[in-house]
C-alpha cells in the first residue's frame, strides 16, 4: 500500500522534503511508517515529543494504514497561528482586528473580549529579529474549527473567531486575533482565554525564532 508523508517545520528541515511516498505492506500501523521513515531520513528521529495525523486527525502509533492514506509528523506545536468576516482563518496576509471583531459581532453582543498576540522584540534573552510561522494549513483550520464549536457549546449563546498568520512576520504584527462575543462579559473572558490555550496546545502551527546568534524552531509555548 501507499501512504502519503506530510512533514512540516523542524521534520520538513531534517528530512529536506515536505512530502514522501511511502510503500508499506498491507495491514502496516503508523510505528510501520515511522520506522520507515526514520530508517530514510535519521535525523528525525532525533526530533523529541513528535505526534501523528492520520488524515488530518491525531492518532497513535498503533493506529493502521490504508492505502491512500495521508500521515503527518508534527513536531510540538508552539502556537501562536486568511481576511474578510471568516471566523476561522489561517492566512500568509496581514491580520485584521476589525475582521476578527465582525466576524463574530451581533445584537445580542453586550461584550466583546479580543486577545492579540504579536511579535515581540526579544525572547530568552535573545534579540528576536523576526519570526516565521509556518501550518499545517488544512488540519489547523479543522482544528481551530474544532476548539470555537467546543467553546460555543459549553459557554453559548457566544460566538468565536480564530485568525492565525503563517509566513515572515516582522516584530509589532499580529501573529494570532482570538474574539470571543457574548451577551455578558464574564463568559467571553473565559471562552476567549480557553480559546488561545487550546489553540496553543493541540493546532499544527509551528513558529521560528530569527535571532542575532541564528533561527531556531520553538517548541514550548512561550
Amino acid at each position: 500500500m501507499n501512504v502519503r508523508v506530510r512533514l512540516f517545520a523542524s521534520a520538513r528541515e531534517a528530512a529536506g522534503v515536505g512530502h514522501l511516498l511511502l510503500e508499506l505492506p498491507n495491514g502496516g500501523a503508523v510505528r510501520d511508517a515511522i520506522a520507515a521513515i526514520t530508517t530514510l531520513h535519521p535525523l528525525i528521529g532525533k526530533i523529541g515529543h513528535m505526534v501523528m495525523a492520520k488524515n488530518r486527525e491525531y492518532v497513535g502509533l498503533e493506529e493502521p494504514l490504508a492505502d491512500g492514506d495521508e500521515l503527518a509528523l508534527i513536531p510540538p506545536v508552539s502556537g501562536g497561528s486568511i481576511a474578510g468576516a471568516e471566523r476561522i482563518l489561517v492566512s500568509a496576509a496581514s491580520l485584521s482586528l476589525d475582521a476578527a471583531i465582525d466576524a463574530v459581532r451581533g445584537p445580542d453582543s453586550g461584550g466583546i473580549v479580543v486577545f492579540l498576540g504579536t511579535v515581540r522584540d526579544a525572547s530568552r534573552g535573545r534579540r528576536v529579529r523576526h519570526l516565521e510561522y509556518e501550518a499545517y494549513a488544512e488540519m489547523a483550520a479543522a482544528k481551530m474549527r474544532e476548539i470555537a464549536t467546543a467553546l460555543e457549546r459549553t459557554h453559548a449563546p457566544i460566538r468565536i473567531a480564530l485568525h492565525h498568520r503563517v509566513g515572515d512576520l516582522a516584530i509589532g504584527e499580529i501573529a494570532v486575533v482570538v474574539a470571543a462575543a457574548a451577551p455578558h462579559r464574564d463568559a467571553a473572558f473565559v471562552a476567549a482565554r480557553s480559546a488561545i490555550d487550546e489553540l496553543k496546545r493541540v493546532v499544527p502551527i509551528w513558529k521560528k525564532e530569527y535571532t542575532d546568534d541564528g533561527a531556531i524552531w520553538i517548541e514550548d509555548h512561550a
